[in-house]
């Protein structure tokens, strides 16, 4: 396969798993206000592997490491079809609103967050 057509497909999958994730991220502070708390349950569970797998790869997605094999470039979006400015600050923006939703699912846990 040529490389412009492999990295299309790496970018493809990566941009289709970075969807699946922040729909995650911004589903679950629904989830834990309409009380869908087997559904939070398994984000924060989906989430935490995903930062398993980020870390054990250095803070790179594996799918990073797939499209350096195709091209030389290495701007913060080579790999994934997102605007520049977010896939350089993906992690930040993604990581804070994921703690936010923690941070409701902990709330809710203990109690303090009126069901």
């Amino acid at each position: 396969m040529p490389a412009a057509r492999a990295l299309f497909a790496v970018k493809l999958v990566h941009t289709l798993v970075w969807a699946v994730m922040a729909g995650a991220i911004l589903a679950l502070p629904l989830c834990v206000l309409f009380e869908a708390d087997r559904a939070a349950l398994a984000i924060i569970l989906l989430i935490a592997a995903e930062t398993a797998v980020l870390l054990v790869n250095g803070w790179r997605c594996p799918l990073t490491r797939v499209a350096e094999r195709y091209t030389d470039e290495r701007a913060p979006n080579f790999d994934i079809f997102l605007p520049r400015w977010l896939a350089e600050h993906n992690k930040a923006v993604f990581g804070s609103l994921f703690v936010l939703g923690l941070g409701l699912y902990a709330l809710r846990a203990a109690g303090l967050l009126a069901r």
